[in-house]
């Protein structure tokens, strides 16, 4: 609140910035902030950019941004940037709260700030809804219910993200299809190459750069559409190649399994039966 001169927080450990009413000093493009607490972002009419890593994010229609503890933000100098409301809660405001051990639930914190989430007009009044409700107790006199009753808030808004998060899954289905379709090809030029012995397997952080999206937003965007996690992903990838190599070539089992990138051939034999039912020569012998 001092970097951006605002007036005390009610709250030491919470507090929402309401940017229509509260004025702002001018910010020097190239400062950096590394943030303590977490924070959700809710822009109606952003026209402003902020910049993010080494992008710069633009929400002309409106949304929802989060970042983390221990994230380095680098402000943008036009204030215009700065409308909407700003929800900013310290980890030890829930930690001892039950939503403290639950945080990893809510992957949107580990998302870039590309991969923000769109609200519809119908979800941007709930949201809205949710933020003049917090806004209403932080007003209120502190007293033995009041970390209670904006957790409350606090977990309400959360679920309410994942839900529209969850809706932008499948509605953004082309963008969302076409990163599929591109995670389809890598994997399967990686492994066409038959020199995934000498790379390892790819990992999911050496997938999700190549795909240019976090490794969080990756998953989740998998499960919603898929059913699989990423490094599930993976191994079904590894495992069709794994049936097609058995079905069509002369090659031994120990000469699959250093192709696909096994150090050991058990190993190999382990996540093929785990995945299949059946021993890789079991599966050989019956096509």
């Amino acid at each position: 609140m001092d970097y951006l001169k605002l007036p005390a927080p009610k709250h030491p450990l919470f507090t929402l910035v309401d940017y229509r009413k509260s004025p702002l000093r001018s910010l020097e493009s190239q400062e950096k902030l590394v943030l303590d607490f977490y924070k959700i972002s809710l822009k109606n009419e952003f026209s402003g950019k902020i910049k993010y890593g080494q992008d710069f994010y633009d929400f002309t229609e409106g949304g929802l941004a989060f970042l983390k503890p221990g994230q380095v933000v680098s402000p943008y100098k036009d204030l215009k940037s700065y409308e909407g409301y700003a929800l900013y809660f310290h980890p030890d405001f829930i930690r001892k709260c039950p939503l403290g051990n639950t945080m990893s639930e809510y992957g949107f914190f580990s998302y870039e700030v590309t991969e923000a989430l769109y609200l519809s007009a119908k979800e941007k009044s709930i949201i809205q809804q949710l933020f003049e409700a917090i806004q209403a107790e932080l007003h209120e006199n502190i007293d033995q219910f009041s970390q209670d009753v904006l957790v409350s808030q606090l977990i309400l808004l959360l679920n309410y993200s994942k839900r529209f998060y969850n809706r932008q899954f499948i509605t953004r289905a082309t963008a969302n299809h076409q990163l599929i379709q591109a995670l389809d090809e890598f994997l399967e030029d990686y492994f066409q190459n038959k020199n995934a012995f000498a790379k390892g397997f790819p990992s999911v952080h050496f997938i999700s750069n190549h795909l240019g999206v976090s490794q969080r937003y990756l998953s989740d965007l998998l499960r919603v559409l898929t059913g699989k996690t990423t490094q599930q992903y993976i191994q079904y990838h590894i495992i069709e190649k794994a049936k097609s190599l058995l079905g069509t070539s002369s090659l031994s089992i120990s000469e699959i399994a250093y192709i696909l990138g096994f150090e050991h051939p058990q190993s190999f034999t382990k996540l093929f039966k785990s995945k299949t039912k059946m021993t890789p020569s079991e599966y050989k012998s019956s096509v």
